[in-house]
């Protein structure tokens, strides 16, 4: 007889206010990826989602609450398709280079709808406030999990002892900073493929010779 354990935690319903916010929310978050946040407005939200404004406005304190939950959204899913899948592979090298890969694979998709993250940088680079504040913590803790990579990666010997981890970390993020500009400004074809290139001849620069080799990690493409 099968009984019920009572420490046994389900899932959270969500109530229909929480559901609406919610997809408030997911609307909010294409809407910014393709305008930019400053061009994410409560009346612009309110037509999408066919609500009064005051019904829109209701779910949010203010404007500049629903931009700062729109970011965290936009983090919440890079880590869940890019950050949280990497850490299944080993430490070091084989982490390091997923997390590029599925980087890779996202900015692919964001070549048609746009990157917070960069179009965010660019609205906000001289603009001090919460919402800076907010983008650059999340982009922080994104370059922050980089370098603690690369650094496994050098104490495995798998890199040389002599790399410079932030700098290895700087031009990694410089390459994908390029591919969205070819890629999404200038429709440059090949620019995906410059890129994977330019990140294995980072690596082969780095390797350290006397490690044994790794099999190589699959390149990713759009989904």
């Amino acid at each position: 007889m099968v009984t019920s354990n009572p420490t046994v935690v389900r899932p959270k319903l969500m109530r229909k206010g929480e559901l609406t916010r919610a997809a408030i929310l997911d609307v909010a978050l294409q809407l910014a990826s393709r305008q930019g946040l400053e061009g994410l407005t409560i009346g612009l939200l309110a037509d999408q989602m066919k609500m009064s404004k005051s019904g829109v406005f209701a779910h949010f304190g203010s404007r500049e609450d629903l931009q700062i939950e729109v970011v965290k959204l936009y983090h919440r899913r890079f880590e869940e398709e890019v950050f949280y899948p990497s850490i299944q592979d080993p430490r070091g090298l084989p982490r390091l280079q997923a997390m590029f890969a599925r980087w890779i694979t996202r900015v692919t998709v964001e070549i048609a709808s746009g990157c917070i993250y960069i179009s965010g940088a660019v609205e906000y680079d001289d603009r001090p406030g919460p919402i800076r504040d907010q983008l650059v913590d999340m982009v922080c803790t994104w370059q922050n999990a980089l370098h603690r990579a690369v650094v496994q990666a050098i104490e495995a010997g798998q890199l040389r002892a002599d790399v410079d981890a932030r700098q290895m970390v700087y031009e990694m993020y410089g390459l994908i900073l390029a591919l969205h500009h070819d890629a999404r400004f200038l429709k440059i074809p090949g620019s995906v493929q410059r890129a994977q290139s330019g990140f294995e001849r980072l690596i082969a620069s780095a390797r350290n010779s006397g490690a044994p080799a790794l099999k190589a990690a699959p390149r990713r493409t759009a989904l």
